[in-house]
C-alpha cells in the first residue's frame, strides 16, 4: 500500500534508544505510513538490530556518518510517501502525533510545514521544544524550551519546525532543496525553514502532535561538538538566508550578539569550540555566499515579510534557554 506519510529518523550509534522510537511509530494510527532508518555509520550493530528486530522498517546503511543533515536527504531520496515525517531516534511519539501533524497542514493557506509539541522523556510536563524561532539579531532558539508544558497548549503559526519532529509535503522538501549537508548537525533545521519562509511558505505548530524526547542525546547540551557546530551554523544561516536589507539592518546587533556568546562560552570552559566555530564560518564564507545568491534569487517574500517574525527579545530569550539547560546538565550529571 502507498504510504500517506514516510517517516525518516537517523541514528548513529543510538541503538538504546531504537526499541522505544521505533515501537511508538508502527503504533500510529489512522495513517499509512513507511518506517525509513538511516545508520549513520554506527558500530554499535545498529544495522544488524533493527534486521532482526524491526524487519518492516526501510534500512538505510551509510558507510559513514553524513550527520543529521546529510542522513536524512538519504532516508528521503527512498521514501515513497506524499510526505516526510522527520523524528530523532530518542523519541517516543504518541499514538496520534502523524495524525495530528496532518491536521495541521493546509497547503492552500500556505501552511506546509507542521512542528510538534516536544516535552521530554523524563518529564513531559516540561517543554522541549514548541517549535522554532529566529531572533532579529541572527540566532534561533526552541520556543517555550524549559517552560510547562501548559504554556504550549495552543496550535498556532511559528517561525520554523524543529527538526527532532516535523512534517512537509515531500515536494516542498524537494522544492527547497532538502538539508543543506555542509551544516551536519545543529541549524540545518532552522535554515530548511528559513528557505522555505522566502519561498512563501509558512508553519504551523501542531499543540496536539506530542512526541517525549530524551534531548541532546547526540550532540550533548553543551559539548565542544553541540558548541562548534551551534555557532558555526547559525552565522552560515544568518549569511545564506537573511535578506539583504535586513542583514544591512540587523549587522550590528547580530556582532553584539556574537560577542555576548563568546563571554558566554568563555565563561563555561567552552571558548576554545567557539572560537574554532567562528573561524570555520568565515573559512566557508565564499561557498555560503554562492549559497545565498541561489536562496534569494529564489525567494518569493521580501524582508517585510520575514522582519515581523523575528523576535528581538534575544537576551531575555538565550538567558532563559541557557539557564534551563544548566540546571538539566547539573541534574543529568
Amino acid at each position: 500500500m502507498q504510504p500517506d506519510v514516510s517517516v525518516v529518523i537517523v541514528t548513529w550509534n543510538g541503538r538504546q534508544h531504537l526499541d522505544a522510537c521505533l515501537a511508538a511509530v508502527e503504533a500510529q494510527r489512522g495513517v499509512a505510513i513507511e518506517a525509513i532508518l538511516v545508520d549513520n555509520g554506527s558500530t554499535d550493530g545498529t544495522s544488524e538490530y533493527v534486521r532482526a528486530r524491526f524487519p518492516r522498517v526501510k534500512l538505510v546503511s551509510l558507510p559513514e556518518n553524513r550527520g543529521f543533515a546529510g542522513g536524512n536527504n538519504a532516508g528521503v531520496r527512498e521514501a515513497a510517501g506524499r510526505f516526510v515525517a522527520f523524528l530523532n531516534n530518542d523519541t517516543s511519539a504518541d499514538s496520534g502525533w502523524l495524525g495530528a501533524l496532518l491536521s495541521g497542514i493546509d497547503e492552500p493557506a500556505g501552511f506546509a510545514l507542521v512542528t510538534s509539541r516536544i516535552v521530554y522523556m523524563h518529564d513531559p510536563n516540561v517543554i522541549d521544544s514548541a517549535g522554532d524561532g529566529v531572533l532579529r539579531w541572527g540566532g534561533a532558539f526552541k520556543r517555550h524550551h524549559g517552560e510547562p508544558a501548559s504554556v504550549a497548549a495552543a496550535t498556532q503559526e511559528v517561525f520554523g519546525v524543529c527538526g527532532a519532529a516535523c512534517m512537509m509535503p515531500r515536494a516542498v522538501f524537494d522544492e527547497i532543496g532538502g538539508f543543506d549537508e555542509d551544516f551536519f548537525a545543529s541549524h540545518e533545521d532552522v535554515d530548511l525553514s528559513y528557505r522555505a519562509r522566502l519561498r512563501g511558505y509558512r508553519c504551523r505548530y501542531v499543540a496536539d502532535a506530542v512526541v517525549r524526547h530524551v534531548g541532546s542525546a547526540t550532540l550533548g547540551t553543551a559539548s565542544p561538538f553541540s558548541v562548534f557546530h551551534g555557532q558555526r551554523n547559525l552565522e552560515w544561516m544568518y549569511v545564506k538566508d537573511t535578506p539583504g536589507s535586513l542583514l544591512l539592518k540587523t549587522l550590528p546587533g547580530h556582532i553584539v550578539y556574537d560577542v555576548a556568546a563568546g563571554v558566554h562560552f568563555a565563561r563555561i570552559g567552552m571558548l576554545r569550540p567557539y572560537l574554532r566555530a567562528k573561524a570555520a564560518a568565515i573559512a566557508g564564507l565564499p561557498r555560503m555566499l554562492r549559497k545565498r545568491a541561489a536562496v534569494q534569487r529564489a525567494r518569493r517574500v521580501g524582508a517585510s515579510a520575514i522582519a515581523p517574525l523575528l523576535d528581538r527579545h534575544w537576551l531575555s530569550t538565550k538567558l532563559r534557554e541557557k539557564r534551563f539547560d544548566a540546571q538539566l546538565r547539573a541534574s543529568v550529571l
